[in-house]
Protein backbone atom coordinates (compact mmCIF):
# COMPACT_ATOMS: atom_id res chain seq x y z
CA UNK A 1 0.00 0.00 0.00
CA UNK A 2 1.32 3.43 -1.24
CA UNK A 3 0.43 6.11 0.80
CA UNK A 4 1.02 9.88 0.68
CA UNK A 5 2.11 11.78 4.32
CA UNK A 6 2.70 15.19 4.19
CA UNK A 7 4.32 18.40 6.62
CA UNK A 8 3.81 22.07 6.57
CA UNK A 9 6.18 24.35 7.26
CA UNK A 10 6.72 28.23 6.23
CA UNK A 11 9.45 30.69 5.97
CA UNK A 12 9.86 34.23 5.23
CA UNK A 13 12.05 35.74 2.82
CA UNK A 14 12.48 38.86 0.69
CA UNK A 15 13.20 38.25 -3.36
CA UNK A 16 13.42 40.65 -6.69
CA UNK A 17 12.16 39.68 -9.84
CA UNK A 18 14.45 40.67 -12.38
CA UNK A 19 16.79 40.06 -15.49
CA UNK A 20 20.10 41.71 -14.86
CA UNK A 21 21.11 41.31 -18.78
CA UNK A 22 17.26 43.51 -19.48
CA UNK A 23 16.56 46.73 -18.69
CA UNK A 24 14.96 48.39 -15.87
CA UNK A 25 11.83 49.02 -18.55
CA UNK A 26 11.26 45.56 -19.58
CA UNK A 27 12.07 44.14 -15.94
CA UNK A 28 9.14 46.50 -14.88
CA UNK A 29 7.25 45.69 -17.77
CA UNK A 30 7.34 42.03 -17.38
CA UNK A 31 7.49 42.00 -13.35
CA UNK A 32 5.70 44.60 -12.07
CA UNK A 33 5.87 45.40 -8.50
CA UNK A 34 8.15 42.69 -8.06
CA UNK A 35 10.72 43.93 -9.40
CA UNK A 36 11.31 46.93 -7.09
CA UNK A 37 14.96 47.35 -6.75
CA UNK A 38 14.63 47.20 -3.01
CA UNK A 39 13.13 43.88 -2.59
CA UNK A 40 10.16 42.71 -1.06
CA UNK A 41 8.55 39.72 0.95
CA UNK A 42 6.49 36.86 1.56
CA UNK A 43 5.08 34.37 4.38
CA UNK A 44 5.71 31.39 2.07
CA UNK A 45 3.79 27.95 3.27
CA UNK A 46 5.35 24.83 2.12
CA UNK A 47 3.93 21.49 2.24
CA UNK A 48 6.12 18.68 1.41
CA UNK A 49 4.35 15.50 0.44
CA UNK A 50 6.56 11.85 0.60
CA UNK A 51 4.21 8.83 -0.91
CA UNK A 52 5.92 5.72 -0.16
CA UNK A 53 4.65 1.93 1.11
CA UNK A 54 3.68 1.87 5.31
CA UNK A 55 6.25 -0.31 6.54
CA UNK A 56 5.50 -3.41 7.94
CA UNK A 57 7.12 -2.75 11.60
CA UNK A 58 6.63 0.64 12.23
CA UNK A 59 3.56 1.57 10.15
CA UNK A 60 5.28 4.44 8.78
CA UNK A 61 5.86 5.81 5.55
CA UNK A 62 8.65 7.58 7.01
CA UNK A 63 9.00 9.36 10.47
CA UNK A 64 7.30 12.92 10.70
CA UNK A 65 10.43 14.04 12.88
CA UNK A 66 12.95 12.85 10.24
CA UNK A 67 11.18 14.55 7.78
CA UNK A 68 10.53 17.70 9.85
CA UNK A 69 14.44 17.87 10.53
CA UNK A 70 15.08 18.03 6.48
CA UNK A 71 12.83 20.43 5.99
CA UNK A 72 14.20 22.90 9.08
CA UNK A 73 17.43 22.08 7.79
CA UNK A 74 17.35 22.51 3.97
CA UNK A 75 14.59 24.57 3.52
CA UNK A 76 14.04 26.92 6.55
CA UNK A 77 17.44 27.42 8.24
CA UNK A 78 18.42 28.01 4.40
CA UNK A 79 15.81 30.53 3.20
CA UNK A 80 13.34 31.31 6.35
CA UNK A 81 14.44 35.40 6.89
CA UNK A 82 16.89 35.69 3.86
CA UNK A 83 17.43 38.08 1.00
CA UNK A 84 16.57 34.69 -1.78
CA UNK A 85 17.96 36.89 -4.80
CA UNK A 86 21.27 37.71 -2.25
CA UNK A 87 22.00 35.80 0.47
CA UNK A 88 20.79 31.97 -1.12
CA UNK A 89 23.38 31.04 -3.36
CA UNK A 90 20.96 28.37 -5.25
CA UNK A 91 19.57 31.67 -6.93
CA UNK A 92 23.15 33.59 -7.82
CA UNK A 93 22.41 32.99 -11.09
CA UNK A 94 18.46 32.27 -10.96
CA UNK A 95 15.72 34.70 -10.78
CA UNK A 96 13.80 33.22 -7.53
CA UNK A 97 10.27 33.21 -9.31
CA UNK A 98 8.05 30.82 -7.10
CA UNK A 99 8.46 27.82 -9.77
CA UNK A 100 12.21 28.01 -9.18
CA UNK A 101 12.14 28.32 -5.36
CA UNK A 102 9.77 25.21 -5.66
CA UNK A 103 12.35 23.54 -7.67
CA UNK A 104 15.13 24.60 -6.01
CA UNK A 105 13.83 23.20 -2.57
CA UNK A 106 12.60 20.01 -4.38
CA UNK A 107 16.45 19.47 -5.08
CA UNK A 108 17.31 20.23 -1.83
CA UNK A 109 15.11 17.81 -0.02
CA UNK A 110 15.13 14.65 -2.83
CA UNK A 111 18.57 13.40 -1.67
CA UNK A 112 17.75 13.20 1.73
CA UNK A 113 15.18 10.68 1.34
CA UNK A 114 14.45 7.08 0.53
CA UNK A 115 15.03 6.46 -3.66
CA UNK A 116 11.98 4.47 -3.47
CA UNK A 117 9.83 7.40 -1.94
CA UNK A 118 8.28 9.68 -4.26
CA UNK A 119 8.31 13.70 -3.63
CA UNK A 120 5.99 16.35 -4.64
CA UNK A 121 6.46 20.34 -2.91
CA UNK A 122 3.65 22.65 -2.85
CA UNK A 123 4.69 26.27 -2.04
CA UNK A 124 2.22 29.21 -1.10
CA UNK A 125 3.84 32.45 -2.16
CA UNK A 126 0.56 34.04 -1.20
CA UNK A 127 -2.90 32.26 0.19
CA UNK A 128 -4.11 32.44 -3.62
CA UNK A 129 -1.15 31.85 -5.46
CA UNK A 130 0.95 28.87 -5.32
CA UNK A 131 3.18 25.94 -7.22
CA UNK A 132 3.59 22.50 -7.51
CA UNK A 133 6.47 20.26 -8.34
CA UNK A 134 6.95 16.56 -8.46
CA UNK A 135 10.46 16.20 -10.53
CA UNK A 136 8.65 14.78 -13.21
Amino acid sequence: MRVTVSRKAHFNAAHRLYRSDWSFEKNDEIFGKCNNPNYHGHNYELIVSVTGDIDKETGYVIDMKILKDIIKSEVEDAFDHKNLNVEVPEFKDLNPTAENIVVVIYNKIRPKLNPDFDLEITLYETPRNFVTYSGS
